[in-house]
């Protein structure tokens, strides 16, 4: 059957949805993990936590529907990919969800007793379901770039060669730190939009600006064992971008810095670290002006950025293979089929808009500022 697209637009149109949704995840549920990073050290009393949870209560269920439909994605249009990726980086991804489902928990639970101990646990609670999907993710996202110990077989079946403590590597836990200060950072910048002006808010406003120093430094060190660390890999056969899904088609060396190729022959990219870094700075001029649009604004352009350099500096890599370079996942050799690919893309084009409406109207309706003298009279709230 003739498609009205071609493979390798469609395999190009699914990396950067991929790369969509990842973005949106982090920029939604993002700052409810920083803020939930941030609940013991922001808030002091028990009127202030509730507030600061509130600040996020009515939205970061919905703002999960991101990080679901990543996973979605990967599943139906990189099956490789789901697989090497869920298999090797399994016990990672149960601290992920073990973390993520602390969460839920916490909120349900926390206001169900007035025991100040009951609720300080709970409140820690938000704080590891907070910052340690933080701190994994970045490291995930540095070992993607290291390259992750795994192989297939003739018969593309994979083995994964490392460990759960081998994930912790000097650079990836530069990426994992750069992951939690992005989203603090971005999470302070929420409380600026949303917690009532106070001690709260001058108390965010100093731990994002620490927050938007470390992501400058951080991210500059990142590119730097980038530039200079011996990472990289790069195709070096021939390629067949309209061909079947077979990794082991591909030939693929490591090549210290080849994940800086891109930027020499596509100079347009480089509006993707720009963005990191220009980002991170408006919103540390935010904090200082006490300026929450700036802040938030710079907070979600730095995410952009950061995420997004990631992307464009490994394309056309999605996972490649630190053990063995050949059995490396790339955007022409690890996708659905042509069919599938189109068919999910139909699907995209309906839904995706109606999550966007809805969550756009769901965001206007809850608008406006969390304060400690609404807990006295919504009973709604946490």
């Amino acid at each position: 059957m003739d498609l009205p697209l071609d493979f390798a637009t469609l395999r190009l149109i699914w990396w950067a949805l991929l790369g969509v949704l990842l973005i949106a995840f982090a920029l939604t549920d993002g700052f409810d993990l920083g803020v939930g990073a941030l609940l013991p050290f922001v808030a002091k009393t028990d009127e202030e936590r509730r507030m600061v949870i509130n600040t996020v209560g009515a939205t970061w269920e919905g703002n999960q529907v991101w990080f679901i439909l990543g996973g979605g994605a990967i599943f139906a249009a990189w099956p490789f990919v789901y697989a090497v990726s869920f298999s090797g980086f399994y016990l990672a991804m149960f601290l992920v969800l073990s973390a993520l489902i602390l969460r839920p928990v916490s909120f349900k639970y926390r206001s169900k007793r007035a025991s100040p101990q009951w609720r300080s646990f709970w409140d820690w609670c938000l704080f590891i379901g907070g910052f340690v999907p933080a701190l994994v993710f970045g490291v995930a996202v540095g070992n993607v770039l290291l390259g992750a110990p795994f192989h297939l077989d003739g018969d593309l079946r994979s083995f994964y060669d490392g460990s759960l403590l081998g994930l912790f590597t000097p650079f990836s836990l530069i990426a994992g730190l750069l992951s939690v200060a992005m989203l603090v950072l971005h999470g302070a910048a929420w409380l600026s939009v949303k917690a009532e002006r106070g001690p709260v808010l001058d108390r965010a406003r100093t731990f994002g600006t620490i927050a938007g120093v470390l992501a400058l430094v951080l991210f500059a060190a990142g590119g730097l064992y980038v530039a200079f660390g011996g990472l990289g890999y790069r195709i070096t056969g021939a390629l067949d971008v309209n061909g079947f899904s077979n990794p082991l088609r591909t030939t693929v060396e490591a090549a210290p810095g080849a994940w800086l190729d891109n930027y020499g022959r596509y100079p347009w990219m480089m509006i993707a670290p720009a963005l990191g870094f220009l980002g991170a700075a408006m919103g540390l001029i935010g904090m200082w002006r006490r300026s929450a649009g700036l802040a938030f604004g710079g907070s979600s352009l730095s995410t952009v950025g950061i995420i997004s350099t990631v992307g464009l500096s490994m394309f056309p890599f999605i996972l490649p293979s630190s053990v063995n370079p050949q059995s490396s996942l790339t955007v022409w050799n690890a996708s659905s089929s042509h069919l599938t690919l189109f068919i999910m893309l139909l699907c995209t084009v309906v839904f995706l808009p109606l999550i966007l409406i809805y969550t756009a109207w769901v965001y206007r309706v809850l608008w406006g500022r969390t304060s400690t003298a609404a807990l006295k009279t919504n009973p709604d709230l946490y």
